[in-house]
Order: structure tokens, then C-alpha cells, then sequence
């Protein structure tokens, strides 16, 4: 791929000597290839390429073979997932535009082929993803991938998906890695994400963020679809009623249920019997609680003996006689998204937690998301799907009729009608009420075809696929 003008100067790796140091080298990724021959590849900017250059290890140095290579950057006017911004709106958070960051290289050979992926468009971003470019040589020629990006999740609990690596497990199953947005303490606050990530026949590379902050199953041998590892078990607790034994300042209780990681409750003091009790408002099958706990001014900088998490889950149906239904088990460590899966199913109403420590200065809880399964029927069907492209090919307008009784929906897209490789989810309550529901996606490649298809999901499962159409 060209480069963007003025990319490279007297001080950048194109008119390296063999064995000098490139800047930085910001991002580096390794690969040893089949011949046992070494390849580095870096970069982290947002005028600057990826680069790629052979290397060696000798007398216990890195020693750099040759000139480096410039291997691609980005080219937002034609990949819409690459524009920087919230939903890639390309805009900063004062509303000036800037371009968009590739980084995070990381190079995965599969098949025979090279699979060189990145992270863009920006970290602080729900649209942070990884894409890839495909080559049969290490280090090039490399070709864009038009399925990208490979990693998308600008929707649901965890936002991002971006700047990560692929590895195979001891069955033979990919995953694929991520840096989801924090954002509260610092713009790079983030997370860690792992999807389980397959290569098709064809050589198309995906990995699957349906429900993926959902529970899902481990797998114990080799999978063959990646969607197949979601439990069933559907959330709770989004929106329900809380009660806090104690408030901080403006910090309320019912920031716990709201999904999102970047509010919270703080307790009026970080004590031991300090509680928050989630009204599910019915019995319930109960299967799993996720505790995610926040960073306000812990004034801890620095790991501790005394830095770790302990708790205690428990049960009522009517809300006054409560039982103990689960705890952390083994050696105590900090666990700031304690996912805590009961030892059996629990028919219940109301689920309570208990702190018993925190080592900070603050006790601050983000949310606490509750699974299991509702008594009642899955959604309905969604209807009347429309997938409009604009004359920007890299938007689309998505159009469906509203279910009725939903907590959220997904819409379910690809560059085949066979493989609809990525997922936006969506709450049903801050869609509207009007009868027709509508998302614009702005991540579409220019000159590729689309299909896309809605699932519904309520508290009891998730809908059948509406029928697959092709964006027009």
C-alpha cells in the first residue's frame, strides 16, 4: 500500500542501516516462522505505517537483517470501521476531527497464509477493533481482508475489541484477544477480552462477540462453531431495582444494573457488611452473578498482600429470609470482575452481596449482572428487516418491527449470507418506542456486499434469526 505523504524520513526505518534500532519499536510483535527464521513487526501511530523487518538473535542480541518494510496503513476513506471516533464519528471528545491509529500488530500464520492484524481506529473508542491483512510471504505483499474487521464489539456491557493477539488452545480452538474501554480513571483504561475465533476454508479469519460478556462455556475439545460456547443463560438484572446499605455522595445504587462499566456506586465507607441487594422482580432460575468492581480513588498504586476481593452472595425469595448461595474460592487475589458461577441452579428473587474486603480506599462497585433464565417463552421472530446502504457505501441504515417484551436486540451482519461474522448489541430501551426501530452502522468496507439479519433477546433466550436480506 502507498504511503501517506511524508510518512517516512531520514529518521524512519526505510533508510535503516542493517543493525540499527528502528524508533521505538512502539507495538513490536514476534513471529517464528516454520523455518525457525525470526520477523518483528511494529508500530503505533496515526500517521505512521506498519512496519516489518527479518531479525536474529545472536551472542544474546537482537540483531535487525536488512531494511525494513513498509507493510500498510490505514485507509478510512474506504474502510468505514477505521474512522476514529465514538461509532466512528471521526470526531475528538471536543468535537475536532484527527486521523485514525493503526497499531497492535500481531502476525499468526495459518494455513500456509500470513494473517497480519491490528488494532484501530482508537483505543478510547466502543469501535476499537482488530482487522487483518492476508500474504502468503512474511513479509509481504499484503492484502486487506474485505471481511474486516475480524473483532467488533461497539455494543453491549464491554465496548472494544482492538489491540490484541491469537493463540490456539490444547483442543486446536483460535482465540483471539482485545483491549475493551474503561475510561472512567484515564482514556486508556482498559480490559481484557477473549473470543473464540475461527478460519474458515476459504481463509476468512472471524471471531464471535455474540454474547460474549455473556457466560460461555469452556470448551473441552475442538469446536467447529465459535457461537456454539454461549450457555443460554440470559441477564437478569439489567435495569432491575437496587438497594445500597450505604451511599457515598451522588454515587447511587442503581448505577449497578445499568450495564455500564464506567458508573458506580460507592459505599459511605470501605467496611466489611457493606451490601447491595438486586431485585430481579420474579422468581427466577439463577445460574451466575458477575461482581465487577471500579478504581475510584483507591490510592493504591502499587501490588499488596492486603490487595484482593472477598464476598458473599446471597439468596432470598421474599427478601427477608436470606440464605449463602456462593464466595470466591481458593487463594485470595484481587478480582476485579468476579464471575462466580453458583455450585447449582437457584429458583430466586432477590440476590444480595456482601463485602467482606477491598484493598482500597474506596469500596466502588460498577455492576453487578446477574444470569439464569426467566420462566416464560423466548421473543418473537423480528420482521420486516431492511439493511438500506448509503450513498457513502460505508454506512448503512438497519430497519426491523419492534418485538414486544425485549430486553435487547443483535444485528447480525456479514460480507456473505451464510457467515454473518459480526454483532452490534443494542438495549431495547434506549431504541425508542416507536414501531419501526432503526441503527445506522458505519463500518462497512466500500465496494463489498452485505447481509445482515436481527435477533431478539429477552430474559427468558433469544429469538430465532429474522429472515437474512441483503443491505440494497
Amino acid at each position: 500500500m502507498p504511503d501517506l505523504p511524508g510518512a517516512v524520513d531520514d529518521k524512519y526505518p526505510e533508510k535503516m542501516k542493517p543493525g540499527e534500532i528502528p524508533p521505538g519499536p512502539w507495538d513490536p510483535g514476534l513471529l517464528k516462522d516454520d523455518d525457525g527464521r525470526w520477523y518483528l513487526y511494529w508500530n503505533s501511530s496515526n500517521v505512521f505505517p506498519i512496519y516489518g523487518i527479518e531479525i536474529e538473535f545472536k551472542d544474546g542480541k537482537l540483531i535487525y537483517k536488512g531494511k525494513a518494510t513498509t507493510l500498510f496503513n490505514l485507509h478510512p476513506e474506504e474502510h468505514g470501521w477505521e474512522r476514529f471516533g465514538q461509532d466512528h464519528n471521526e470526531l475528538l471528545a471536543n468535537g475536532q476531527k484527527t486521523r485514525p491509529y493503526v497499531e497492535g500488530a500481531w502476525v499468526t500464520k495459518h494455513g500456509g497464509k500470513y494473517y497480519l492484524q491490528y488494532g484501530a481506529p482508537g483505543t478510547e473508542f466502543n469501535a476499537y477493533a482488530n482487522g487483518t491483512y492476508v500474504s502468503d510471504k512474511p513479509l509481504g505483499p499484503f492484502t486487506y481482508a474485505e471481511y474486516n474487521p475480524i473483532a467488533y464489539k461497539p455494543g453491549g456491557f464491554v465496548q472494544g475489541a482492538g489491540h490484541g493477539s491469537t493463540f490456539q488452545d490444547n483442543y486446536g480452538n483460535w482465540w483471539n484477544t482485545g483491549t475493551p474501554w474503561i475510561g472512567y480513571n484515564w482514556t486508556f483504561e482498559r480490559r481484557i477480552n477473549m473470543f473464540p475465533t475461527k478460519f474458515e476454508a476459504n481463509g476468512q479469519m472471524w471471531a464471535s462477540s455474540r454474547f460474549q460478556d455473556f457466560p460461555q462455556y469452556v470448551p473441552t475439545r475442538k469446536v467447529s462453531d465459535p457461537n456454539s460456547l454461549f450457555t443460554g443463560w440470559m441477564l437478569l438484572s439489567y435495569r432491575k431495582p437496587v438497594t445500597a446499605s450505604s451511599t457515598k455522595g451522588g454515587f447511587a445504587a442503581d448505577r449497578v444494573t445499568d450495564e455500564n462499566p464506567r458508573t458506580f456506586w460507592v459505599a459511605s465507607q470501605n467496611k466489611p457488611g457493606e451490601s447491595l441487594t438486586v431485585d430481579l422482580g420474579a422468581v427466577n432460575t439463577v445460574r451466575a452473578v458477575q461482581v465487577n468492581y471500579a478504581d475510584y480513588k483507591s490510592g493504591r498504586f502499587a501490588d499488596a498482600p492486603d490487595i484482593y476481593t472477598d464476598f458473599e452472595l446471597q439468596q432470598s425469595v421474599d427478601g427477608r429470609n436470606w440464605q449463602p448461595v456462593a464466595k470466591p474460592d481458593g487463594p485470595r487475589r484481587d478480582r476485579p470482575n468476579a464471575y462466580i458461577e453458583l455450585p447449582q441452579p437457584v429458583r430466586t428473587r432477590f440476590i444480595r452481596w456482601v463485602n467482606g474486603h477491598v484493598g482500597a480506599a474506596n469500596l466502588a462497585v460498577s455492576d453487578i449482572r446477574v444470569f439464569g433464565n426467566a420462566d416464560g417463552r423466548a421473543p418473537s421472530t423480528p420482521e420486516a428487516v431492511v439493511g438500506q446502504r448509503h450513498r457513502d457505501q460505508r454506512d448503512a441504515t438497519i430497519r426491523w418491527a419492534k418485538v414486544p417484551g425485549v430486553v435487547g436486540y443483535n444485528i447480525r451482519f456479514g460480507t456473505r449470507a451464510d457467515r454473518l461474522t459480526q454483532t452490534y448489541q443494542l438495549w431495547a430501551d434506549e431504541l425508542g418506542n416507536a414501531a419501526t426501530l432503526q441503527k445506522d452502522l458505519r463500518s462497512l468496507n466500500k465496494g463489498v456486499p452485505y447481509w445482515v439479519a436481527i435477533e431478539a433477546f429477552n430474559e427468558s433466550g433469544v429469538s430465532k434469526l429474522s429472515r437474512i436480506v441483503k443491505m440494497r
